[in-house]
């Protein structure tokens, strides 16, 4: 095994093509190991699905025309694909993946990949002989349609060794552009998401990240917006930790900050884990078969992993009686999915013929929730 190969050159050495294309090829060796390692791949810039609302000539109904915007995406290889211009998708493609389908709500999965075209321009001649050569070659992309659950494939995909070049004809590298939606023979609509599968956009992989003016900010679009998050972190004399959103001009306006001496601002209200120990108490009235609540702030998983204990207490209710009857608790039990279980038997020794009556009742119900001490206190 050897590592990447750079060519090297001397005086009166006579260059053949292959040292020219070893001098090409280590370059985009190297630009695809640094984008598949210290990134993530996925869409980097635009690439996004567009509709524009149109209607069948021939038949008035009502649709849109998909495109694919301008646009930059690093696959999975290190290789980039660029989009100049929009893409208006072909339905034609689509029906001939999907056309024998049954009509169906269900989007399907677009896909960029990368693709090696002869360039449009003719080649010039290149050798002694005068015959004509490529001298080119048009880094370019192609779109496909995908099958429903096809998403699947991308999420699939694994990354080349560590030291393989870029991804090259025949290899292929999906990358997940959106949905389409399809209904009387046109495109209907668009999305980002299906199935549990979203549009992947690119990331870094890095471990420590260093602002060079002192402030770093995280913020969830591209470009600041009025009313979206942000986190920024500062340095200087006073250092801090701010959560807020922005505000018109552009700057953050602080819901919690955190400042260097640990002191913690917040506009909302706090709430936190229990203490061991402590309880939460909910409290009311219930007939049979009803499911007991819990008290607020508790969950049912706390009580299933046993973070919480729950105490039941229940009291018997008498339901409004007729002259004479007499009334006696049966069942006045709360299983383990805290449903209740409540009957009553009415006895009127008066009536005629004299007769037992058991029916559903009601109970009082008092749930105490009791954080368990092996919560750690906090």
């Amino acid at each position: 095994m050897t590592g990447p190969l750079r060519p090297a050159f001397h005086e009166g050495q006579v260059l053949a093509a292959a040292d020219l294309t070893a001098t090409v090829e280590y370059a985009r060796g190297r630009a695809a190991r640094y984008a598949r390692h210290l990134h993530e791949w996925g869409i980097v810039e635009g690439l996004g699905l567009t509709t524009e609302p149109r209607t069948d000539p021939l038949t008035g109904v009502r649709h849109v025309e998909v495109s694919v915007a301008a646009g930059m995406a690093v696959d999975g290889t290190g290789r980039e694909v660029v989009l100049t211009e929009p893409v208006v998708l072909r339905e034609s493609d689509f029906e001939e993946v999907n056309g024998a389908d049954q009509p169906t709500d269900e989007p399907y999965p677009v896909f960029l990949t990368a693709a090696d075209r002869e360039p449009a321009r003719a080649p010039g001649p290149v050798s002694c002989s005068g015959s004509a050569t490529s001298t080119r070659v048009e880094e370019s992309y192609q779109i496909l349609f995908g099958r429903r659950g096809d998403e699947r494939l991308a999420e699939e995909q694994r990354p080349p060794a560590i030291g393989e070049p870029p991804a090259d004809p025949p290899a292929r590298w999906l990358v997940l552009l959106g949905y389409v939606r399809w209904a009387d023979g046109h495109f209907s609509g668009v999305q980002t998401d299906a199935r549990g599968v979203a549009v992947r956009f690119a990331g870094v992989r890095a471990d420590t990240v260093a602002a060079r003016s002192g402030t770093l900010t995280l913020r969830t679009d591209p470009a600041a917006q009025e009313g979206r998050p942000a986190l920024v972190l500062s340095g200087g004399d006073q250092p801090s930790l701010v959560f807020g959103l922005y505000q018109g001009g552009g700057a953050v306006s602080p819901l919690m900050t955190v400042a260097a001496n640990g002191n913690l601002a917040i506009e909302g209200s706090f709430s936190g884990r229990m203490a061991a120990g402590s309880t939460l108490v909910a409290s009311g009235t219930a007939t049979d078969g009803m499911l007991l609540p819990l008290p607020s702030g508790i969950i049912p998983e706390q009580v299933a992993d046993g973070r919480v204990v729950l105490h039941v207490h229940l009291t018997p209710r008498t339901p409004p009686l007729a002259d004479g009857t007499l009334c006696g608790p049966v069942e006045a039990t709360v299983d383990g999915d805290r449903r209740v279980r409540c009957r009553v038997r009415l006895y009127n020794p008066l009536a005629t013929p004299a007769k037992v009556v058991e029916q559903p009742g009601a109970v009082d119900f008092l749930v105490l929730a009791t954080v368990a001490a092996t919560n750690g206190g906090g």
